[in-house]
C-alpha cells in the first residue's frame, strides 16, 4: 500500500457498443496512467448504453460472464500500465441470474474482487429490478496494491449504512460508478436540485467517514435520460479535489493523501464517538 495515490476517474459516454466503448476506455485509461494515475475507476455498465430505461428481454444480451471478454480485455490492460482498473458491468452469473456488478482488477492484471451492487431501484427509466437480483457479496473492502476500495454502484450511493460499512472495514477510498442524469420532462424544475443532492449525500459519506470518495458518471444522451456527468473526487473533509462537466468526455483526478484519513478522524472523531451500543433498531425496517 501506497501513502498517496493518484485516483483518476473517466467519464464518458455510450459509444454505441461494446467492442467500441471497451475501445475507448481502453485510450482513456492509457491517458489517465501517462498522466500518472494509479487507480483508475470507470462509470456504472461502462461497456454498454444503460439499458434499465424499458423492460426489454433482448437487453440481457448484453450481460457477460465474470471473467469474460470485458475482464480479459482490460487484465492485459492493468497488467502492462500497471494500474488498477474498476471496471462496472452487466454480470450474467448463471442462467436467469444476473448482477450489476464492479470488477476490480489489480495492477498485475489479477482480479482483486468483485462487487454486486446490493440495493436496486425501480424509478422512471431506471427499471432495475427487472434486470438485476441485489448483491449477495456484501460491502467487502478489496485491497489492492495502491490502495484499500470500497466499492458500492450507483444506487448504493445514497445509503449512509454502506459507506460506512466500508469505512469500518478499512476502506482508504470510496467509489461510486454511475449512471445517473435528467428526465427529459423533469430537468428544468428539478435538475439543478437533483444533481447538488447526488453530489451532497456523496460528500456526506466522506466527511461522517473520514475518506476519499470519487464517483465517476456518464455523459450523453441515451434515450429520455442526459446522463449529468459532473463526476467528482471529494476529500476525507468533503471538500471538492476535482470535477468534471456536464457534458464532457474526460479524465477526472485528484491525489489521495492516506495521512489525511488520520488528521480529520482525530479531529473529527465520529468513529470513537459512535454509541454501537444502541443503533440495534436499524436492523428493523420501520420502528412502530
Amino acid at each position: 500500500m501506497s501513502s498517496s495515490v493518484k485516483l483518476s476517474l473517466i467519464q464518458m459516454r455510450d459509444a454505441g457498443s461494446k467492442d467500441k466503448s471497451i475501445d475507448a476506455s481502453i485510450r482513456w485509461i492509457e491517458k489517465a496512467a501517462a498522466e500518472g494515475a494509479q487507480v483508475i475507476c470507470l462509470q456504472e455498465l461502462f461497456a454498454t448504453c444503460y439499458p434499465c430505461q424499458s423492460e426489454d428481454h433482448d437487453n440481457f444480451d448484453l450481460a457477460e460472464s465474470i471473467p469474460g471478454p470485458t475482464t480479459e480485455a482490460l487484465q492485459p490492460v492493468a497488467e502492462r500500465l500497471g494500474v488498477v482498473i474498476v471496471a462496472p458491468l452487466f454480470e450474467r452469473r448463471a442462467p436467469g441470474v444476473y448482477h450489476n456488478s464492479a470488477v476490480v482488477i489489480d495492477a498485475d492484471g489479477s482480479i482483486a474482487g468483485v462487487y454486486r451492487k446490493m440495493h436496486i431501484p425501480d424509478d422512471p427509466l431506471y427499471y432495475e429490478k427487472f434486470y438485476f437480483i441485489p448483491g449477495d457479496l456484501g460491502f467487502k473492502v478489496i485491497p489492492t496494491r495502491f490502495a484499500k476500495l470500497g466499492v458500492g454502484i450507483c444506487w448504493d450511493q445514497w445509503f449512509p449504512e454502506a459507506a460506512r460499512l466500508f469505512a469500518l472495514a478499512g476502506a482508504e477510498i470510496l467509489l461510486y460508478p454511475t449512471a445517473i442524469g435528467w428526465i427529459d420532462e423533469e430537468k428544468e424544475e428539478f435538475g439543478e436540485g437533483q444533481r447538488d443532492a447526488w453530489m451532497t449525500a456523496m460528500r456526506a459519506h466522506a466527511i461522517a467517514n473520514g475518506i476519499y470518495l470519487g464517483a465517476p458518471n456518464r455523459v450523453g444522451i441515451e434515450g429520455r435520460v442526459e446522463f449529468w456527468g459532473s463526476s467528482f473526487i471529494a476529500s476525507p473533509r468533503g471538500e471538492i479535489l476535482s470535477q468534471g462537466d456536464c457534458s464532457s468526455d474526460q479524465i477526472v483526478s485528484a491525489d489521495c493523501q492516506f495521512a489525511d484519513i488520520d488528521v480529520v478522524r482525530t479531529h473529527w472523531p465520529f468513529l470513537r464517538d459512535r454509541r454501537i451500543d444502541a443503533y440495534g433498531d436499524l436492523m428493523k425496517r420501520w420502528i412502530d
